[in-house]
């Protein structure tokens, strides 16, 4: 297995479109689908190939976009301050709930009631939603910066909306002048994807498309200032693990945990899309159950304790139809579910953290960690400020003035 990590910068919004919000409003995802990224790599692959669009009969083409079983593109997540990327917060994390991160309290304890189911909280609350950096018994948390954006649709020809009239015959509203709200993710952030290939020649050919330019423009509205992202720091690996964890470690636990490191699409046994969580009350096993116990093989049967999870609607936009892609319902990147222990061995966790499970693998859905969490509780703090995003002042004449600024400000 051949990994590529590659850092995108943002350097304007970017708009990445999820379903939240009502009819005049855009909202992005917290961060960049692996479709997307996917997109952009195609695009770069027609230019260079001088094509208008993609031969979907021709074997290369298949293998680079379409198979997932030989290349996957996952999300990008944040990249944090030690240059690690980021993953979902897990929604078995539960803290006080009056229990909130500042500058007075720089630092909580969280329970992970996967692990145990711990007493000592009077109020529970879910810690919220965003990404984190594990490491041993603390956490980091992260969160992407965002920001709104008011537009006012207008005549192309005119500049500038017109007077918006019914026509009396059809009834219809005539005009432009409608306002709509974008949040986007906000310029001056660094993502980390992650594209893993099934050998060395597909690997070096996808770092070729990727190192040709470090401009690529991702996302929605392109022509009103968004969408523009700097590629940088395209490596190789061979030995990449996704949870910083070496499987070796992992396979003596009290439990045997399924953590989603990305969105999850399954299908029931009619072949209707189903987010259907465990249960030991069900006759027949979830997909869920069914899927991982069809992966592990040997007769493996999975004995469910409990589980923390979430739904969430999962589409997309295709440019070449114009059209949006059907909405699916998924489970949430973070859910977490937890079975009695099993014995498993070290190639199975890369097996099926390699693989992933469910549907649309090739876009970075059905990412999992096994037996990722170990502990019961966390301390948990928010990432240090970095002080290269301060301008520094290093005349005179601009300190000055910058005191000047702010006694104007408060006057």
């Amino acid at each position: 297995m051949k990994v590529i990590t590659v850092s995108l910068y943002t350097q304007q919004p970017l708009l990445a479109t999820s379903f939240q919000g009502d009819p005049n409003s855009d909202i992005s995802y917290s961060y960049i689908p692996g479709s997307m990224i996917r997109g952009g790599v195609i695009g770069r692959y027609l230019k260079q190939h001088g094509l208008q669009e993609l031969d979907l009969d021709n074997d290369e083409v298949k293998r680079l976009f379409f198979d997932a079983n030989s290349t996957k593109y996952l999300n990008a997540y944040l990249l944090s301050n030690e240059c690690n990327r980021t993953l979902p917060i897990v929604r078995s994390w539960f803290k006080e709930k009056d229990a909130e991160l500042n500058d007075e309290l720089p630092e909580i304890r969280i329970f992970d009631f996967g692990i145990e189911q711990s007493d000592e909280l009077d109020n529970p609350k879910f810690i919220g939603e965003g990404f984190c950096i594990k490491k041993s018994d603390s956490i980091t948390l992260y969160k992407e910066k965002r920001r709104i954006n008011i537009h006012n649709q207008r005549d192309r020809k005119q500049g500038r909306s017109t007077q918006i009239k019914r026509n009396p015959q059809t009834n219809q509203l005539q005009g432009e002048g409608e306002i709509f709200r974008y949040e986007a993710i906000d310029r001056q952030q660094t993502f980390q994807a992650v594209i893993i290939c099934s050998n060395d020649t597909d690997a070096n050919f996808l770092m070729e498309l990727l190192q040709k330019s470090e401009d690529i423009w991702l996302g929605g509205s392109r022509t009103a200032g968004y969408g523009h992202i700097k590629i940088s720091n395209v490596k190789l690996s061979t030995n990449w693990d996704e949870v910083h964890i070496s499987p070796d470690t992992r396979i003596e636990s009290d439990c045997f945990t399924v953590t989603l490191l990305s969105d999850l699409i399954l299908r029931d046994e009619w072949g209707q899309y189903a987010i259907i969580p465990p249960s030991a009350c069900n006759k027949n096993p979830a997909p869920l159950t069914q899927e991982i116990e069809k992966i592990l093989g040997m007769g493996t049967k999975l004995q469910y304790i409990r589980s923390y999870a979430s739904s969430t609607l999962v589409g997309g936009f295709n440019r070449k139809w114009g059209l949006p892609l059907p909405q699916v319902a998924a489970f949430a990147a973070g859910s977490v579910f937890v079975f009695e222990q099993l014995d498993i061995t070290p190639d199975a966790i890369r097996d099926i953290e390699a693989r992933g499970i469910g549907e649309r693998r090739n876009e970075g859905f059905g990412r999992v960690a096994i037996n990722w969490l170990d502990k019961s509780r966390y301390r948990v703090h928010l990432p240090s400020k970095n002080s290269k995003d301060k301008p520094e002042l290093q005349e005179d004449f601009s300190h000055t003035l910058a005191a000047q600024m702010a006694e104007r400000l408060l006057d």
